[in-house]
C-alpha cells in the first residue's frame, strides 16, 4: 500500500516535505497546491508534481506563466488519503479539510488548539495513531523534545531553562528584520515552553527568545536541573542513543552555527539541509546535577521527518515509532 500525499502550500517547507515523502517507499505525492504563480509552482511542473490551485484568483496567471495546473484544490483533496498543510499560519483551510473528509497535518505556526494534537515521532507517535488532524510543533520545539524528551523519560528533570536564540528570517526571506540590531521578544515566557508541554505536558520548562540578525540557524541555551546527579558521559550517551541527534565538536573546527551548515553542504545534504538536532559535545558539562548544553536548529528543514512520521501514524501505516522513525531516517540519509 503506498498512501497517497497531498501538499497543500509548495514553499520552504512544502517543498522539502514532498521531496521527503517521494523518497519514501510507502507512500507518495499525488498533487502540490498553491495560491500563487511563483517560481516554486514552476518547479512543482518541472519535478513532475501535478500541480492544483489552491485559488482561482490566479488562473490566468497559471495560464500566461504556462504552469499547467491539473485542477483545484478540491479535486487533490478527492483524491488524496491525507493533506500536509504548509500554507502560512491562520490560512484557514480546516473546515475545507473537514468538509472533503481528508486527514491533515499542520505546521508549529498554528495554534495547539487547531488540531488539539500536537506531535513529536519520540514522545508522542501513539496519540497519533488514527488521528485525523495533528500540528507538528516548530521548528524549536521540536529540538527541545529532541534533546529533553530522552532525559525526561530516562531521568526526570526538576526545571528546564531555555533561551532561543533567534534567526530573524529564512535566508530567502528579504522582507523582515533585523537588520543591525538584536531583538528581544517581550512576550515572557516566550511560547515555546508552552508548545514543549502541548506534547509532554509533565516537563517543567521556562523559555525566553531573541532575535538575532542572521537567517542560517536558531541557537539554544539550555539548563537542566536533572533529578539525579550524573555525568556528562552519561547524558552524551543518551543522546548518542537517540534519533536525529547529531554531536558537533569546536575542537574539530565546528565552533559556530555557519561552521553546521557549511558541514550539512560538505556533506551533499539536499538544499545544505539538516534535519537532526545539532549539540556541541565538548559545550555539554553536567555541575553538581545541573546540565548546560547548546544545541542549534535548522529551521528550514529539523520537522521534515516528524511529518513523514506522523503521516505513518494517523494513516495506520505503522504502529511502532521506532519502526517509522527508522524508515523515514534512512529513506533521508540520517544517520
Amino acid at each position: 500500500m503506498s498512501v497517497k500525499v497531498g501538499i497543500n502550500g509548495y514553499g520552504t517547507v512544502g517543498k522539502r516535505i514532498a521531496d521527503a515523502v517521494n523518497q519514501q517507499d510507502d507512500m507518495e505525492v499525488i498533487g502540490v497546491a498553491k495560491r500563487s504563480p511563483t517560481y516554486e509552482a514552476e518547479m512543482a511542473n518541472e519535478l513532475g508534481y501535478p500541480f492544483y490551485a489552491a485559488s482561482k484568483d490566479y488562473l490566468d496567471a497559471f495560464k500566461e506563466k504556462r504552469i499547467y495546473v491539473a485542477g483545484m484544490l478540491d479535486d487533490l483533496l478527492k483524491a488524496a488519503d491525507i493533506i500536509v498543510d504548509c500554507t502560512p499560519k491562520k490560512a484557514g483551510y480546516k473546515p475545507v479539510y473537514e468538509k472533503a473528509g481528508v486527514k491533515a497535518i499542520w505546521q508549529g505556526g498554528e495554534k495547539h488548539e487547531l488540531t488539539g494534537l500536537s506531535f513529536n515521532s519520540m514522545a508522542n507517535y501513539s496519540e497519533a495513531y488514527g488521528a485525523d488532524y495533528v500540528r507538528v510543533v516548530s521548528c524549536n520545539t521540536t529540538g527541545l523534545l529532541r534533546t529533553l524528551y530522552p532525559i525526561h523519560k530516562n531521568l526526570g528533570m526538576e526545571r528546564v531553562t531555555a533561551v532561543m536564540i533567534r534567526r530573524s528570517a529564512d535566508p530567502w526571506d528579504t522582507k523582515r528584520g533585523p537588520i543591525n540590531s538584536i531583538n528581544p521578544v517581550l512576550n515572557i515566557p516566550s511560547h515555546h515552553g508552552p508548545d514543549v508541554q502541548s506534547v509532554v505536558p509533565e516537563i517543567n520548562i521556562q523559555t525566553t527568545a531573541v532575535k538575532v540578525p542572521t537567517t542560517l540557524m536558531h541557537l539554544h541555551s539550555v539548563i537542566v536541573d536533572l533529578k539525579e546527579d550524573v555525568s556528562t558521559k552519561h547524558i552524551l550517551n543518551l543522546w548518542k542513543n537517540t534519533p536525529r541527534v547529531r554531536f558537533f565538536e569546536a575542537s574539530q573546527g565546528v565552533d559556530s552555527t555557519a561552521k553546521i551548515m557549511e558541514w550539512a553542504k560538505d556533506r551533499g545534504n539536499l538544499r545544505g539541509d539538516l534535519n537532526e538536532i545539532a549539540i556541541w559535545k565538548d559545550g555539554t558539562q553536567v555541575k553538581e546535577g545541573t546540565l548546560y548544553y547548546y544545541q542549534a536548529i535548522h529551521q528550514e528543514s529539523d520537522i521534515v521527518p516528524e511529518n513523514i512520521d506522523a503521516i505513518r501514524a494517523m494513516t495506520e501505516m505503522e504502529e511502532d515509532n521506532m519502526k517509522s522513525i527508522e524508515a523515514t531516517n534512512a529513506a533521508l540519509g540520517i544517520e
